[in-house]
């Protein structure tokens, strides 16, 4: 299985996901979610494959969510404008992400990533 991890590698949350992933020896290509943000056409592929929600992408504890008023703004926003607005900040997009052949997950739930990943 090919796995790649986005992460923001300040983040606390992506730092425990990461040492999940290395105690359960689950090899794994690491990004850097903010210097290489994911492009419209990776997040509309990973959105699609994911099954979740869009909502789910957005990083709603994040600064530059509040920032942005988006919690009032994403609702009368199409898909297209969604993804296109989240392939312009990493930090925008909620982390970790894991992207694998056949499944995508976002933000760390142990439980999600022990059903997907063992």
């Amino acid at each position: 299985m090919t796995i790649l991890f986005l992460e923001y590698p300040p983040c606390s949350t992506c730092k425990k996901a990461k040492a999940w992933l290395d105690s359960h020896n689950i090899s794994y290509t690491d990004r850097h979610i903010k210097d290489q943000n994911p492009t419209k056409e990776e997040l509309t592929a990973w959105y699609r494959q994911s099954g979740l929600p869009l909502k789910k992408f957005f990083n709603t504890s994040g600064m530059l969510y509040k920032s942005m008023g988006l919690k009032d703004r994403l609702p009368s926003m199409s898909e297209e404008e969604q993804l296109a607005l989240l392939a312009t900040d990493g930090m925008l997009v909620k982390r970790p992400v894991i992207v694998a052949d056949s499944f995508v997950l976002t933000g760390f739930k142990e439980s999600e990533w022990e059903e997907k990943l063992l």
